[in-house]
């Protein structure tokens, strides 16, 4: 595929193994690390939340990602033309079919959300956030306007069309630019900045009164939260942590032929986990400093409970209070873009080759086909609200098979794919980089997405198509 015409040999290539790495760990970090993970941790006890993060992203993220890695760097591919080309004339090609149109699916309702945290970030920069607590304060206000701020957001028609508008614009900008001057530059910037910001931001929340009480519900061994429905959330989790299942192929397929797979899936696991654990840090605090918060505020967390409890914690110092809510709300931002900009990128690239069509073309129609799609779902909570399909508003719709359907089948069949269809010896080829590079854990691997990853795919989804409760 290149720039003016797309073909099924693909030439795009991060220059340098470093760019891969921060790319992919771009594709990861997102809204599921900095809202998702300290929501989840927030829910499920803290510290053995904690715990079984870190054990299921050793034993089922980690091997995960390298399936997708290793079916992008053998075929050379993107999502939807890799199973073809690796398993010619065969069912799998539907694997790849289905994850370059979950990506795309979710591109559409997530930057619903990116335009919400984009408008977060305009009040706290304008100081509307701050202005909220002093008119509940002086009595000019009643009840929670906080909860009241978001909700007359959400339901309004035009604010998070505009807001989705510029989103899109941002994105599109982006990846028509190219993988190398726009992909590879984005995350060369962004990652780097949002570290720096995160490490800042960490340094604050160590000096607010709450730290020790949050250290404590993070690190602190709390047994009674140690059962097999916090472990299966955990395993949930790590799908929206490190974008498994959604086409992490593509971005793989763009790796130069030199890359140790093994240890950019490291590099990308230990800085997904670790913004992750950061996000905890800076929020828990925050939330332990001011009376009646809870770390298990649900969804509601950061556009609901931590604008109260920026506001809260921070009063007595009006600088603080401006920086901190615009320096969060920045960050977040940013993971979020990155995010979207790998989601916008595999049903780009999937669509240049499929129809034979230009880069620029294709992005075109899939920012103009996500817009209007991610239009209906913004709309949903708002003027369209009464429409409903199974019962469920449709963003809420989309949200829902995406999640509990589709991105388990598609992450089930690069496990399968690459423990039974790929010759073992192609897959310890690329594992090995043409064995150049040692990998000692193979048969432990290939036990893992063989049967292990499979079994737990499984469990994972029955229970949550079937809402089922583990205790």
């Amino acid at each position: 595929m290149s720039d003016s015409k797309s073909d099924t040999k693909n030439v795009h290539k991060f220059s340098t193994g470093l760019a891969g790495v921060l790319a992919a760990a771009g594709s990861a970090v997102g809204l599921g690390n900095i809202w998702r993970f300290p929501t989840q941790t927030g829910e499920n006890g803290g510290s053995a939340f904690l715990l079984f993060y870190l054990i299921v992203i050793l034993l089922f993220g980690l091997p995960l990602l390298l399936t997708e890695f290793v079916i992008g760097r053998r075929s050379r591919a993107n999502v939807g033309q890799a199973y073809s080309l690796l398993a010619p004339d065969s069912k799998w090609q539907f694997i790849g079919y289905a994850s370059a149109f979950v990506a795309f699916v979710i591109f559409c309702y997530y930057n619903v959300v990116v335009g919400w945290v984009l408008y977060y970030l305009w009040e706290a920069v304008s100081g509307q956030l701050q202005e909220i607590e002093e008119l509940m304060s002086s009595g000019k206000a009643s009840g929670d306007l906080y909860a009241g701020t978001f909700t007359g957001f959400v339901s309004d028609p035009w604010k998070p069309l505009l807001t989705l508008f510029i989103t899109m614009g941002i994105i599109h900008f982006i990846i028509v630019a190219g993988v190398k001057n726009g992909i590879e530059m984005a995350s060369r910037i962004l990652m780097p900045m949002l570290f720096l910001i995160m490490v800042l931001l960490v340094g604050f929340a160590f000096t607010m009164p709450g730290l020790s009480k949050a250290l404590d519900f993070l690190f602190t061994f709390n047994p009674d939260y140690l059962t097999a429905g916090v472990f299966l959330s955990a395993i949930g989790q790590c799908f929206y942590s490190l974008s498994i299942g959604m086409g992490l192929v593509t971005y793989a397929s763009y790796f130069p032929e030199h890359v140790n797979l093994n240890r950019t899936a490291v590099s990308v696991g230990f800085m997904d986990t670790l913004v992750a654990i950061m996000a905890g840090l800076i929020i828990f605090p925050a939330v332990f400093s001011v009376a009646g918060a809870s770390p298990s505020s649900g969804a509601g967390l950061v556009f609901i409970s931590l604008p109260s409890v920026f506001n809260s914690s921070l009063a007595d110092h009006a600088f603080l209070n401006w920086l901190i809510p615009v320096s969060f709300y920045f960050i977040l931002f940013v993971a979020a873009v990155t995010s979207a900009m790998f989601l916008h990128e595999v049903a780009t690239a999937f669509l240049a080759d499929k129809a034979k069509m230009t880069r620029a073309r294709a992005a075109l129609a899939v920012t103009v086909a996500g817009t209007a799609i991610g239009a209906l779902s913004s709309l949903s909570m708002g003027p369209l609200s009464d429409v409903h399909l199974f019962g469920m508003n449709f963003f809420d719709f989309l949200d829902y098979t995406t999640s509990r359907l589709v991105l388990p089948l598609t992450g089930l069949g690069a496990a399968l794919f690459v423990g039974w269809k790929m010759s073992s010896e192609d897959v310890l080829d690329e594992l090995t980089s043409r064995g150049t590079v040692r990998f000692i854990w193979f048969p432990m691997f290939m036990f893992l997405v063989r049967f292990l990853i499979p079994a737990l795919i499984l469990t994972v989804m029955v229970t949550q198509l079937f809402d089922i409760k583990i205790g």
